[in-house]
C-alpha cells in the first residue's frame, strides 16, 4: 500500500513542479495515461488474494483520485495565472481620451421631466406614452371634440396630408395617450401621460411650436373634485417647495366637466397659471368603454417646459431650444 501513496506523493511533486500549462499538460500521459505507474498497477491485482484485491484495489483508486486532484488544481492556478499575464499584456491606458471638463448631462427639459415622472411615480401612478402622429379620433372625437365643436380651433392643429380615409395629425397634447389607454386598460387607472406636442404657435418669450407636456388621469371608484385637488397640492409642494400655494379656478374644456384651471401662489403675493383640469366627461368614458355609472375620474395637464421656466426663473422659453451651452451649463 505504501507503494501506491509514493507513487501518488511522486505524481504530485512532478505537478507542482510544472511551470506552465504546456509543461503541466506535457506530464499528463505519464502520470494519467494508460502507461502510468498508478495505471500499471492495476495489472498486478490479479495476482492477489481477493481480500488483498480489494484493499489494493480501493489504495489504488485513492492514489489516483490524488493526482488527479492535483492536476485540476494546478491547471486551476496555471490558468489563472496565464489570463492574468494576457490581460495585462493587453491592457490599454485610455487617460489620455478622457475629457472630464467636456462632460455632459442631462438637458434642462429631460431633467424636469424625470423629476416629475419621480414626483408621481411615487404617489403611485404608472407612466404611459403613445405615438406623436394621431388620428382626429384619438386627438379630438373621442375626447368630446367633435368636428363642429368652437373649441376644436383653438388647437391651432399642425395636419399631416396622409391622405384617406382618416384625418392624421402631431397631437396637439398628449390625452390621446389617455383615450388609448382607456380603451386598453381596466381601470382602475391611475397614470401620468409625459411627451412632445405640437401647434401652430410662433415662438416667442412663452410659447414654442413643439412643446413638452406632462397631463394625468386616475380613473377609479368614488373619485372626486377633493381628489384632484389634493393630488395637485401634494404634487405642487412635492416639486415647487412645501411654501407654495394652490387654488383651483373655474373654466371649461370639452373632456372634463367641471373643469378649472389651477394656479400656485408666488413670493411677491401674485397668483401664476399652471394648467388645465377636472372631472373626466361621462361621454369620454363612454367613447372608451367604460360605464359612467360605477367609474369617476379626474385629469390634468401642464407644459412641462413651462414649468421648467417657472422653477428656474428663465426670461425666454426659447433658452430651452436654443442649444447655447453657455446657458445650458448653468443646470
Amino acid at each position: 500500500m505504501s507503494s501506491y501513496e509514493q507513487l501518488a506523493a511522486d505524481a504530485v511533486a512532478k505537478i507542482d513542479g510544472a511551470g506552465d500549462l504546456d509543461s503541466l499538460e506535457a506530464l499528463r500521459p505519464t502520470l494519467l495515461g494508460k502507461k502510468a505507474p498508478i495505471s500499471a498497477a492495476k495489472k498486478d491485482l490479479g495476482s492477489l488474494e481477493p481480500d488483498q484485491r480489494k484493499e489494493a484495489g480501493q489504495a489504488i483508486n485513492a492514489a489516483r483520485q490524488a493526482v488527479e486532484a492535483a492536476f485540476a488544481a494546478r491547471h486551476a492556478d496555471l490558468a489563472s495565472t496565464a489570463r492574468a499575464v494576457a490581460l495585462e499584456a493587453e491592457r490599454l491606458d485610455l487617460t489620455e481620451f478622457q475629457k472630464p471638463s467636456d462632460a455632459g448631462h442631462l438637458h434642462l427639459i429631460t431633467q424636469a421631466r424625470d423629476r416629475l415622472e419621480d414626483v408621481f411615480v411615487g404617489m403611485g401612478y404608472t407612466v404611459a406614452e403613445g405615438p406623436e402622429v394621431e388620428t382626429a379620433w384619438y386627438n379630438f372625437e373621442a375626447l368630446n371634440i367633435p368636428e363642429w365643436h368652437p373649441a376644436r380651433g383653438s388647437f391651432d392643429t399642425i395636419f399631416v396630408n396622409l391622405g384617406e380615409p382618416e384625418e392624421v395629425m402631431l397631437r396637439s397634447h398628449t390625452s390621446p395617450v389617455q383615450i388609448r389607454t382607456m380603451e386598453n386598460q381596466e381601470p382602475p387607472i391611475y397614470i401620468i401621460a409625459p411627451g412632445r406636442t405640437f401647434r401652430t404657435d410662433t415662438a416667442d418669450a412663452t410659447h414654442l411650436p413643439a412643446f413638452n407636456q406632462l397631463e394625468g388621469l386616475v380613473i377609479d371608484k368614488g373619485i372626486t373634485m377633493g381628489d384632484l385637488a389634493g393630488t395637485i397640492d401634494e404634487f405642487v409642494h412635492t416639486f415647487f417647495g412645501a411654501e407654495v400655494n394652490t387654488r383651483l379656478r373655474p373654466s371649461y374644456f370639452p373632456f372634463t366637466e367641471p373643469s378649472a384651471e389651477f394656479d400656485i401662489s408666488l413670493p411677491d403675493g401674485s397668483w401664476l397659471e399652471l394648467g388645465g383640469c377636472g372631472m373626466v366627461h361621462p361621454n369620454v368614458l363612454r367613447n372608451c368603454g367604460i360605464d359612467p355609472e360605477i367609474w369617476q375620474g379626474f385629469a390634468f395637464g401642464f407644459g412641462i417646459d413651462r414649468l421648467a421656466v417657472m422653477r428656474y426663473q428663465l426670461d425666454d422659453i426659447r433658452e430651452l431650444v436654443n442649444n447655447d451651452v453657455r446657458f445650458l451649463r448653468q443646470f
